[in-house]
């Protein structure tokens, strides 16, 4: 569900804005809106954060560029202002190295001379010299010799600034980036806490369920607060709060960068159990789903419970899907041949396949309208809920006829369909809103000719899946029809199968960020009413307090 959010109005003695706000960050139930702040203690704070993580990147940039560094190599604690510094003299050393480097390939040509004995002679001789030695117009400071001696100075002089690049702790300095976002937020949080005489005020948002928590906190430290639902025009963070089981998903919401609007439905449940079938069958390949399952175990420490939680159902779903449809690495183990789903997804015509995308994509838009449907009844908007699932499933029937799956539309597919059509023609608009929406009405072919389209685009399940598969065949296949001895076979073998199906299992993460969460937020969204127009509720606390729970 969405939580309900309050309006909060806080005001505060002047003098004890900060010790306000310590308190308040310290609750970490109220979300303030910072986005407006840019006064000069939030630039300088901003800009501390900046420098911090170019230290970072300079140390490990300069550490990828040593070739004897390595990770068991002891390191010390530097500042960034330590780190900067010798960022910016290694910028001069290299600079200094390139131009140098420039000066001694100019005069290579001409050997190492003596610039100033060169400079005599050409004062005595003058043209005459030049015609037959070529010198060049302007004689060097320092002889050849003398500028590569000065040219190896500055590379070992560099190499020292390197390793001392390279033996600064990174992960010290990165570990303060969580007091640097909150000297950022706390800086900006006391710009927008407007001071007027001998008071200040401040507005956010509060969960209702914490209301009660803030009032013990405004009573204990002298806060006046004004706690009221929203007005018209006001549009409130969105906390999601899903069933226990579900709760992973907010991760990957995060991580998407996406949420409901205020006033739409929470739609976890539905996205985190289509998504792990999408992925399962875009990826379509167990042995692959045995390596993600592997690598989520492996990386269990350092991963957010939430993502490791994630990781798992998905790679345990398509380890499913891998003994559904017997797919290992692109072969398959002959035992399992005949098992009956292996036959019956195994089609040679593909049309099953092509069966079940459309049946997974209709029961997908059909629990959408009839989730709508339930939310708005009794009203009478919610019989066109009922009516655009009718839709849904005459398109779906219509679907199968067009590729041949079905002999054609059967006459009750017919019926309803009219009837449904009908039932969204009559109820979708009401009398009274006719002149606002009442060209609606007029664009109903075209939403019924998309909701066909809508149940087409589900296909894209088998044949993104299917294609993965037939990459990762050709690639066994060009590694087993090596035409070579087999001792000389094995290595480009192996070569071939590690990078054709390393490169196969990125093509697949790559189709999972751009059709499995399309056909969530597009395809499932569109129908449920969701735009995930809204923006994340984000409470005002210690960034070392992790994901907020309630």
């Amino acid at each position: 569900m969405i939580v309900k959010m309050e309006h909060l109005d806080l005001v505060a003695l002047a003098h004890e804005r900060e010790a306000a706000l310590s308190a308040l960050r310290e609750l970490g139930v109220v979300h303030l809106d910072l986005s407006g702040a840019s006064g000069k203690e939030v630039l300088d704070a901003k800009g501390v954060a900046a420098d911090a993580a170019k230290a970072v990147r300079a140390i490990e940039k300069a550490r990828a560029g040593l070739e004897n560094a390595t990770s068991s190599q002891e390191l010390r604690r530097c500042t960034v202002q330590e780190v900067l510094a010798l960022e910016s003299r290694k910028d001069s050393l290299s600079s200094n190295i390139d131009e140098l480097e420039k000066e001694i390939r100019k005069y290579e040509p001409y050997g190492d001379f003596d610039p100033v004995l060169a400079g005599k002679l050409l004062a005595e001789l003058g043209d005459d010299l030049r015609k037959v030695t070529d010198l060049p117009e302007r004689l060097p400071a320092e002889s050849l010799g003398a500028m590569r001696t000065r040219l190896n100075k500055l590379r070992s002089e560099l190499e020292d600034v390197l390793n001392s690049l390279a033996g600064c702790d990174d992960k010290a300095l990165a570990a303060g980036f969580g007091a640097l976002e909150d000297a950022i937020r706390f800086s900006a949080a006391k710009e927008t806490m407007v001071a007027q005489g001998e008071v200040a005020f401040i507005s956010g948002w509060v969960p209702e369920k914490c209301v009660g928590a803030l009032r013990k906190a405004a009573a204990g430290n002298g806060w006046a607060v004004l706690v009221r639902d929203r007005l018209p025009g006001e549009i409130p963070p969105t906390l999601i709060e899903p069933p226990k089981l579900f709760r992973p998903v907010k991760a990957l919401f995060d991580g998407l960068g996406i949420a409901p609007a205020y006033d739409e439905a929470d739609v976890s449940v539905p996205f985190m159990c289509y998504f792990s079938l999408f992925f399962a069958m875009l990826v379509g390949d167990g042995a692959y789903g045995l390596i993600f399952l592997f690598g989520t175990l492996a990386m269990k420490k350092k991963l957010p419970k939430s993502w490791f939680v994630l990781l798992t159902v998905f790679s345990l779903a398509t380890v499913g899907w891998g003994l559904l449809s017997n797919t290992w690495f692109g072969a398959a183990i002959p035992a399992c041949a005949d098992w009956p789903t292996v036959k019956w997804l195994g089609d040679a015509t593909y049309k099953n396949m092509m069966l079940l995308c459309f049946t997974i994509g209709a029961s997908h838009l059909t629990l959408a309208r009839l989730w709508n449907a339930a939310c708005k009844a009794p009203d009478s908007t919610a019989l066109a809920e009922l009516g655009w699932a009718g839709v849904i499933v005459m398109m779906y029937l219509v679907t199968n006829s067009i590729v041949g799956i079905f002999p054609g539309v059967p006459k009750w597919g017919m019926a309803m369909g009219i009837v449904s059509i009908l039932l969204v023609f009559l109820f979708s608009v009401k009398p009274s809103e006719l002149k606002t929406r009442g060209a609606e009405l007029g664009m109903l072919p075209l939403n019924i000719m998309s909701a066909l389209g809508d149940i087409i685009s589900y296909v894209r399940l088998f044949a993104v899946g299917l294609a993965s598969v037939k990459v990762a065949e050709n690639f066994n296949q060009m590694a087993t029809g090596l035409d070579l001895p087999l001792w000389l076979k094995v290595v480009p073998m192996v070569a071939i199968l590690i990078v054709g199906h390393a490169l196969n299992l990125a093509m697949a993460g790559l189709s999972i960020l751009v059709h499995a969460v399309r056909l969530n937020t597009l395809e499932f969204s569109n129908h449920k009413g969701v735009s995930w127009s809204g923006y994340g509720f984000r409470p005002f606390r210690k960034a070392s307090a992790g994901a907020w729970e309630g």
